[in-house]
């Protein structure tokens, strides 16, 4: 239409009505009639990049294509509650937290997210068993039922035990944890009372008694006990973490008859055998046949014994077992429960589910027979998972029952190993004693999900420091947004080259975020090219008088988006982190705080021109001291008041490590003090050697010399050359200025 103009809002400008309805019914009366058609060019559709996995079961990077649309089904595996949840359940279960919700919230997918629960489990059994009986013992000592001789003399028979099996132990560092609880109990029999001495042998007196007494056990809810409460523990930390919860959440224990079912359809089709009433899955069968491999993810593990007999736990390892198997290599999918063991009925007897059927139960009973996604930590490939894709194999005779395996990396400590069983790990609760859930996240997105994350002192401080940088360039824009009203026409400036530019950099940053996170979730990249947006708008900030409001906001919005993505915002904040526990929150309040900053910068104005010391004072604790302790910041700026709405405890540490940092300042200077003071003071010592004395005390070098002190022979009586008389000449002729000039100075 001649003379009229679309904006995107879809406001039409043009001339007055009565030209606008000529313009019009000239168009209709004699355009379509006489005019050629316009052309229209389709627009050349460009490859976009496509998302792309790193597939455990291939070893590379493969395109992720759901099996169902947009829907995408997914399975992970959950944690065995018989303990505190560690920071080796965080590295899987916060990487499993962010792949989700980058599916969800950035690539937009439909997720069904199913994880387990393991609460019926060899570790759960021992675990319980000990716990109680050690409790049951403490009690009979401190009801006089059991003499304290008896104690130290059963003390002492747990430790031959614990000494015996710390001889047996092959590996180097179970053997040297399983010494230094030994050591540390006989170093408290030496010195200690009794209940010092039980405390200190709590490991080795449990187990001993779980050996006595463990199968006399008949209270089973001592069993369910432990796992509720430790499940109960695991979902607060998980809530703590900001790690969203499952869509569906299932227990073993509430699918045995699913596991029955699951078992007798493996040994109907050929690959599961009963023995002395439990079943094994029959590797050997399995691997032979042309349509199945086992062990897909680990092939080169097939037949490492210590492996599978630590998948199998530690109450079904013993040789009885192991003579109930056609091979090594066989694995429980059902376990004959012994005395002091929960059970359940089943055509093979009392008994209970093997650690590894659990898994493809229950993924098959929610998802199907296919799914998309299976998640786990990297420690689970062999034999767990290997061994669920074997049995769900062999169920529904079936060659690809998962699609993409993920395996987060390992979790080390200061670069060494991480275990429980070593009991050297460090609780999740623990962690966030130290850290944020936040800066725990940030770090863990520092590393790619597959890689092993080091937990130090440094990878924490890195986190800290991008959670700075991130929290300082929100602020910085909420206060730009504040200082320049866009609700008016004129808040809205022309673009000039230096928006342009900074508009470009935005879109390139905003690609490259993308090509990174279609590239296996590459988090580390994509904070990368997050931190480069900020420092490139700072920049932008500082440079500029005249800012284009619109445009940084647009960059704000965008960076707390992804950051919403990764979970590391909590809140719907427009932009940046939520302020939390803060008494300033609200634009309100806002308001009053800017009009105190204000009056603040008045007072301290006069109090310069007055050199009013006391009234100074006064402003610095006014913002040093009492606003932040309500989460307020104020920035001494030129011209201008920045008032910064921050979290108290965040403003708190920030002063906290300021005040460290001048302390470390203070400490390095008085150091570089003492130092120029010491080498000040032995320049004096040495200006006060008169020359003819500064070679005798070198009788390592020199054994003769002349009247002024000069050496005239070396240590082993041997004429100095004369080449060497000249170098020791100007020495000493240097040596003479400078105690000639101290006789002056103390002159």
């Amino acid at each position: 239409i001649r003379g009229a103009y679309w904006l995107s809002s879809g406001l039409l400008l043009s001339a007055p009505r009565r030209t606008v309805g000529l313009v019009i019914n000239h168009y209709s009366a004699s355009s379509m009639d006489d005019d050629k058609p316009a052309t229209w060019h389709r627009p050349e559709l460009k490859e976009t990049t496509k998302l792309k996995f790193l597939n455990s079961l291939t070893r590379q990077k493969d395109e992720f294509i759901p099996c169902n649309g947009r829907r995408v089904a997914w399975y992970s595996c959950g944690p065995t509650v018989y303990d505190a949840a560690h920071m080796g359940h965080a590295r899987s279960f916060i990487t499993c937290d962010i792949l989700r919700r980058v599916l969800i919230g950035y690539f937009h997918y439909d997720v069904l997210y199913v994880m387990n629960i393991t609460d019926v489990d060899d570790k759960i059994i021992a675990g319980a068993r000990r716990q109680y009986l050690l409790s049951w013992y403490q009690g009979q000592f401190n009801e006089k039922r059991i003499s304290a001789e008896k104690v130290l003399s059963d003390i002492d028979e747990s430790v031959l035990g614990f000494e015996a099996k710390c001889a047996s132990e092959k590996d180097a560092a179970k053997k040297n944890m399983l010494q230094g609880i030994i050591d540390v109990v006989k170093k408290c029999r030496a010195v200690g009372d009794v209940s010092e001495i039980m405390a200190a042998a709590a490991s080795p007196l449990s187990q001993w008694l779980d050996i006595k007494h463990g199968a006399e056990l008949t209270d089973h809810s001592i069993f369910s006990a432990l796992s509720s409460r430790w499940e109960a523990d695991f979902h607060q930390d998980m809530e703590a973490l900001n790690v969203m919860v499952p869509d569906v959440l299932t227990r073993v224990s509430e699918y045995v008859p699913e596991v029955i079912g699951y078992v007798m359809r493996i040994i109907d089709n050929g690959f599961a055998y009963e023995s002395n009433g439990s079943v094994y899955f029959d590797t050997t069968t399995f691997s032979q046949h042309p349509d199945h491999t086992y062990a897909k993810l680990v092939p080169e593990a097939f037949g490492d014994v210590d492996a599978i007999n630590e998948g199998e736990g530690e109450l079904t390892v013993s040789a009885a077992h192991v003579k109930e198997k056609r091979s090594r290599n066989d694995f429980a999918l059902w376990k004959a429960s012994k005395p002091g063991e929960p059970f359940w009925d089943s055509p093979w007897g009392k008994g209970r589910p093997g650690w590894h059927i659990e898994c493809s139960v229950m993924a098959s009973a929610v998802i199907g027979p296919h799914m998309d996604i299976h998640t786990g930590g990297v420690d689970l490939k062999f034999p767990h998972h290997d061994n669920e894709i074997a049995q769900a194999e062999a169920c529904n005779q079936d060659d690809q029952w998962v699609n993409y395996f993920l395996h987060s990396g390992h979790l080390t400590i200061e670069g060494c190993k991480m275990s429980k069983s070593l009991k050297n790990f460090i609780t999740i609760k623990e962690a966030l004693k130290q850290n944020t859930a936040r800066q725990l996240r940030l770090a863990f997105l520092l590393h790619s999900w597959y890689a092993t994350l080091d937990y130090s002192q440094n990878t924490m401080s890195e986190a800290m420091q991008v959670e700075k940088t991130f929290s300082e360039f929100f602020l910085t824009i909420k206060d730009v947004i504040r200082s320049n009203d866009t609700s008016k026409p004129d808040g809205y400036l022309k673009w000039t080259s230096v928006e342009m530019q900074l508009n470009a950099s935005f879109q390139e940053r905003k690609e490259a975020i993308h090509v990174a996170m279609c590239d296996s979730v590459d988090t580390p990249t994509v904070l990368h090219h997050m931190r480069g947006l900020v420092t490139i708008s700072n920049s932008y900030i500082s440079e500029c008088k005249a800012l284009n409001v619109c445009l940084l906001t647009q960059i704000a919005k965008y960076l707390t988006y992804m950051l919403k993505v990764f979970g590391v915002c909590k809140e719907s904040d427009l932009i940046g982190f939520p302020i939390e526990d803060t008494a300033s929150s609200g634009d309100q309040a806002l308001l009053y705080v800017e009009k105190l900053a204000e009056f603040r910068n008045e007072v301290r104005t006069i109090a310069l021109e007055q050199k009013s010391t006391s009234i100074l004072v006064a402003c610095d604790k006014l913002r040093d001291e009492t606003l932040p302790s309500l989460g307020v910041r104020l920035e001494d700026k030129a011209g201008r008041i920045v008032v910064k709405l921050v979290s108290p405890e965040e403003l708190k540490c920030e002063i906290e490590q300021e005040q460290q940092l001048k302390e470390e300042q203070r400490k390095r200077k008085e150091q570089l003090r003492l130092l120029a003071e010491e080498t000040r003071r032995e320049k004096e010592r040495k200006a006060k050697i008169p020359p003819s004395e500064m070679f005798r005390d070198e009788t390592d070098k020199y054994s003769a010399f002349d009247k002024d002190g000069l050496p005239t022979h070396d240590a082993g009586g041997n004429p100095i050359t004369a080449s060497q008389l000249k170098k020791l000449k100007k020495l000493w002729q240097q040596q003479n200025d400078k105690y000639q000039k101290q006789l002056n100075n103390d002159n």
